[in-house]
């Protein structure tokens, strides 16, 4: 049976930063090497961007801690983060 978007999105909101990047990279890979099929290169791509998202919301939620943990406001020595 095929995954639905609603199925795709959940295993990726399960997966780990690290296991996320991961698969990532093995998309990238795939998709420079010009040998995928133009309708599983679209399914890749869409994937691949869906998994972008994944991580920058786990590098966001870490960023949040770090800010949590190193105090709040300026009186605390809190400074911003170069968000690029």
């Amino acid at each position: 049976m095929a995954k639905t978007p609603n199925d795709a999105g959940a295993e990726i909101a399960a997966l780990g930063f690290e296991d996320a990047m991961k698969e990532l990279e093995r998309i990238v890979r795939d998709l420079e090497s010009g040998q995928v099929k133009l309708d599983d290169a679209v399914k890749a791509y869409e994937r691949g961007a869906a998994l972008k998202r994944h991580c920058e919301a786990k590098l966001a939620e870490a960023r949040a801690k770090v800010e949590k943990i190193t105090g709040v406001g300026k009186s605390l020595g809190l400074e911003p983060v170069d968000r690029e």
